[in-house]
């Protein structure tokens, strides 16, 4: 069976660092929904096509079109196994349409790792977060500075910094994400799978935790 892995959290708080390690120590592909959308935007597809008309009208994508892209997404034979989502569902209502999703290739929701931190830190990593053009590498001013100032260490190419990445865009998306995700951190605990996770942690040592959850269940 199948295992999918469901991670949690405000923005900034390190659920990307942390898919990354899962993804290696569990050999699991990582999917951001955010990643998707700019694939499926980038390469012209059907549904890149579709959800580029809403976003240049300033309205959400429908829950429909991102369940269709995750599902394109599972049916790589990379999925096999199962995968780890960041970035969706969001709302309990996304949360079923995974759900269903879910059942068409035998498996469920298995672990939901929450994580959480004050909104001053977040803010605080947000505000000095910068990434690669080429491949979206992310570095941070204090907590992991490139080597040399504006440009990546991994492909040479400049950084720059995201316009939500900006201070005051990130009060108002950690606004946005209390507001929406609330309901779907309950939804989760009512299930039984949500672990919630000390995001003010090192990485090791959240590492560490999320591993000795795996470990319990």
């Amino acid at each position: 069976m199948p295992t999918y892995i469901v991670l949690l959290g405000p923005p900034g708080v390190g659920k990307g660092t942390q898919a990354g390690i899962l993804s290696k120590k569990l050999n699991l592909p990582h999917i951001s929904s955010g990643d998707l959308f700019r694939e499926n935007i980038k390469n012209n597809t059907e549904l890149g096509l579709i959800a580029q008309n809403y976003m240049n009208k300033g309205e959400l994508v429908p829950d429909d079109v991102t369940i269709k892209m995750i599902r394109v997404r599972f049916i790589q034979p990379d999925c096999a196994q199962g995968a780890i989502l960041d970035g969706f569902p969001r709302t309990p209502h996304q949360a079923e349409n995974l759900s269903g999703l879910l059942k068409e290739f035998g498996g469920q929701v298995d672990l939901v790792p929450f994580f959480n931190a004050p909104a001053e830190i977040l803010v605080d990593r947000l505000a000095g977060r910068w990434t690669c053009k080429a491949h979206g590498h992310i570095f941070h001013n204090i907590y992991n500075p490139p080597k040399v100032t504006g440009i990546c260490d991994y492909d040479q190419s400049p950084l720059y910094q995201r316009d939500d990445d900006k201070p005051e865009t990130v009060k108002k998306r950690i606004v946005v994400y209390n507001e929406q995700t609330a309901p779907l951190i309950e939804y989760y605990r009512q299930r039984g799978v949500l672990v919630e996770v000390d995001g003010t942690e090192s990485i090791d040592k959240v590492a560490e935790h999320i591993s000795l959850i795996l470990v319990k269940k």
